[in-house]
């Protein structure tokens, strides 16, 4: 498989019981030679502490190359690149830079922090200001929910790659053509950066359906006949799920896509099918 790579985001554990099932995602997925794993934040940054701890835990027990999320919420600029100054020192040279989600979740009216970053452009400037970080930002291809305006968009992609930004994420979708659209779109911009597809593999379709009415992304017709009656059956949805995801892979491949950025929901089994049935084999042994 040459030329084709992923990546892992996992989400800090609330729980002992979240903790175990974390690490064993980990462990379960490290052996596939992920170019990175990124750690999220929670809604208006609520799981910051929880976070660090587990990026450094990333550093200091795997050879994997941790990616940390920073936001712009509910922080003054100096606390956010105190936080920062704290991960290059404890060796991590990957930040996932975003505006983040308003501290009542997707769908609130977001307001920046007094004496905060304003934006993800902002804090992304700020970054490389401290630090020669590889950074990575998000982007929405299918319109970010707050968005009136396609031209808005792009032109704040642009705005990310301009303070510095090195790759940018988006957020999961479900026919090939979306993002290809995108694609299109940000290089008649002159947005060359690479821009990874986030893959999103079904855990559990109704919160799917939750999750994709909030950010703004289409669910086809034909996935909800493939799940339906599921509900109760989970080995079958396992199988349809693992099936879905990789079909839509395989059409992003076949339009010339290599890298792929998985949200794994801290839940190592799907990913780990999908990947395998597109051809991926663990580099490594399992721990």
């Amino acid at each position: 498989m040459t030329g084709f790579s992923v990546s892992f985001e996992f989400f800090p554990p609330k729980t002992e019981a979240m903790e175990e099932q974390l690490w064993r995602a980990i462990h379960r997925l490290a052996p596939l030679g992920p170019s990175f794993v990124s750690v999220t934040y929670g809604a208006g940054g609520s799981t910051r502490e929880r976070t660090h701890r587990t990026v450094k835990r990333i550093v200091q027990e795997t050879d994997l190359h941790p990616a940390a999320h920073l936001t712009c919420v509910d922080a003054k600029c100096e606390d956010v690149n105190a936080v920062a100054e704290d991960y290059w020192n404890a060796g991590v040279r990957h930040i996932v830079a975003l505006r983040g989600d308003a501290p009542g979740g997707m769908g609130e009216a977001f307001e920046a922090t007094p004496g905060g970053y304003f934006n993800a452009a902002e804090l992304t400037q700020g970054l490389k200001a401290a630090h020669d970080f590889e950074i990575s930002v998000g982007c929405y291809p299918e319109k970010h929910p707050e968005s009136n305006d396609w031209r808005l968009d792009i032109d704040l992609l642009k705005a990310k790659v301009d303070a510095g930004a090195t790759r940018a994420i988006t957020q999961f979708f479900f026919y090939p053509d979306v993002y290809f659209r995108f694609v299109d779109q940000a290089l008649d911009a002159g947005i060359t950066i690479p821009i990874v597809p986030g893959i999103m593999p079904v855990v559990n379709f109704t919160s799917l359906e939750r999750i994709a009415h909030a950010c703004g992304t289409t669910i086809p017709r034909a996935m909800h006949e493939k799940f339906e009656g599921l509900e109760n059956d989970d080995d079958t949805r396992r199988l349809v799920a693992a099936t879905v995801a990789a079909d839509l892979v395989e059409a992003l491949r076949a339009g010339g896509v290599h890298d792929f950025h998985f949200y794994t929901l801290n839940r190592a089994g799907l990913t780990y099918a999908v990947c395998h049935l597109l051809g991926l084999r663990p580099k490594v042994a399992a721990a």
